[in-house]
């Protein structure tokens, strides 16, 4: 090992000797024999050099690091086991390199630009009910939410975020992710980043199928061209898209509502596709990730200051619903007594949604109503989940939910096996969900928070992270970096099934 203390070489210590004889006349002639001289020199040039290896460099035994230890990460990191951000005040470097350990590494798709950020050129179309324009900016993050005043640290991390372009934001992640590889020879993962929720919206109210369809199988006649395609044929390709699953999944049988045949084409049953709502039935290629909330912190600071906010937040309020009623008999049931139950407790904060309330657009309000209340109520939506879910995570409140299809067998890979643990839930067909206060009233107060506990916990990995924050700053797993290493090795698990039966026939 190298010393920091700078240390004269011998051959400086030499000529500095030689300097101060050669000012002094010689006692002996001999001493002036050039042979002498140069043999004389070389001896104590050797002499020397090997007495300060000897003494300032002495033999040292070395013990071997196992194979699995790595070093110590960052000042803020992740434990998966609970979901919590640890600082460790003993180092100052912040590492977020030391994610990919190997086992992730990714290769990004250049694709025509048709299939992505050509697609913004049009924005104002881009949504059969919106204009997407101001959502697409900052990399999909929406605009600056400059009235929040939430204690943001050195810059915003506050975005106006629209819940259907979770696409945008993991495609603006993965191309500045320190997992990312330019060369595909050692990629295990390959990303094809097409904007296939943007797409889609903007051809709800197509009724010709093959115009509806015509790029998602252009995107699939693109990628059956690529030679990096054919080494697994597909397997190791995945796709993350904005919005959920049924709007790429059109039948024959059912209603036509806009879907096109994405996810029913053979080459993209192969892949694997990340979607913020995934089919529980007909999906095994599908991994539900999370709806984008309206943080996305760039450093750990951030997100450790918004953490200790909500662990220190009053919440005198036992639970709150947001929403608006539903059409429809299943969807209006639950979701009208909801409001009813709320409507008429105390102990209950109601933002109701009808008739185009401006405060429920409003995510300051939205995120000041789910800070003040212990339990959120998370009703099914127009499909099984909703954004709601992850607001309420960000806010530090207890998500309920009524269907098992809004959560639980959605995002296994960001939540905690145990959902009692971060979580309540009531059948929207039982008895339970008739009188909510009642039984959360039935939940002691240390238990509330333990699980308060673990819901602030888990809300770095289920936030998105600035695109342009720092690999060296950032110092916590979010969406992105938790998806790559779950898909890493879901896609390793896959390749080595199928050697296994080709193996065995």
């Amino acid at each position: 090992m190298l010393l920091s203390k700078k240390q004269p070489s011998a051959a400086n210590q030499w000529i500095e000797k030689v300097k101060y004889q050669k000012s002094r006349e010689p006692y002996f002639k001999f001493l002036v024999n050039p042979h002498f001289r140069y043999t004389a020199f070389l001896f104590v040039f050797l002499s020397l050099w090997f007495l300060l290896q000897f003494f300032w460099f002495p033999p040292t035994k070395t013990r071997p690091l196992p194979k699995t230890q790595y070093p110590t990460t960052t000042v803020a990191a992740v434990s998966t086991a609970t979901y919590e951000v640890h600082q460790n005040p003993k180092t100052t470097a912040k590492s977020s390199s030391l994610k990919c350990n190997g086992r992730v590494s990714v290769y990004v798709y250049n694709l025509p630009a048709e299939f992505n950020l050509g697609l913004l050129d049009d924005c104002s179309h881009l949504n059969v009910y919106t204009n997407m324009c101001p959502h697409v900016a900052n990399h999909g993050l929406g605009q600056t939410l400059d009235n929040m005043d939430l204690g943001s640290s050195d810059s915003n991390p506050w975005y106006a975020t629209h819940q259907f372009i979770a696409e945008m934001i993991f495609h603006a992640r993965v191309e500045n992710h320190p997992c990312r590889t330019w060369d595909p020879a050692k990629a295990n993962l390959f990303y094809v980043p097409f904007y296939g929720g943007l797409h889609v919206s903007s051809k709800f109210r197509e009724q010709n199928h093959k115009i509806r369809d015509a790029l998602a199988v252009g995107l699939i006649e693109y990628l059956l061209d690529q030679p990096t395609w054919h080494k697994h044929f597909g397997k190791d390709h995945f796709i993350a898209l904005g919005r959920t699953s049924w709007d790429f999944m059109r039948t024959d049988s059912g209603p036509d509502f806009g879907a096109n045949c994405l996810l029913n084409l053979p080459s993209v049953k192969n892949m694997s596709v990340l979607t913020v709502e995934r089919n529980p039935w007909k999906g095994s290629n599908q991994h539900g990730i999370p709806y984008p909330s309206y943080f996305h912190p760039s450093t750990s600071d951030q997100m450790l200051t918004w953490q200790r906010r909500m662990r220190q937040s009053n919440r005198p309020y036992l639970f709150s619903f947001i929403g608006a009623p539903r059409k429809g008999v299943d969807k209006a049931a639950i979701r009208n007594e909801m409001i009813k139950q709320c409507m008429e407790s105390t102990r209950c904060k109601l933002l109701k949604c009808d008739r185009g309330s401006p405060k429920c657009y409003n995510p300051s309000e939205i995120l000041r109503v789910m800070r003040e209340s212990q339990f959120c109520l998370q009703a099914p939506g127009d499909s099984f989940t909703r954004r709601s879910t992850f607001d309420s995570i960000l806010s530090g409140c207890i998500p309920v939910f009524f269907s098992r299809h809004t959560a639980y067998t959605q995002y296994a890979w960001f939540l905690p096996e145990e959902a009692s643990k971060y979580s309540v839930y009531m059948d929207e067909q039982g008895d339970e969900s008739k009188r909510i206060e009642e039984e959360l009233l039935k939940i002691s107060k240390e238990e509330v928070e333990r699980m308060q506990a673990t819901v602030i916990d888990m809300i770095p990995r289920l936030t998105y992270a600035h695109p342009n924050a720092s690999s060296s700053d950032l110092g916590f797993e979010d969406v992105v970096d938790v998806a790559l290493e779950a898909l890493a090795q879901h896609v390793k698990n896959k390749i080595q099934d199928d050697l296994a039966i080709a193996d065995s026939r």
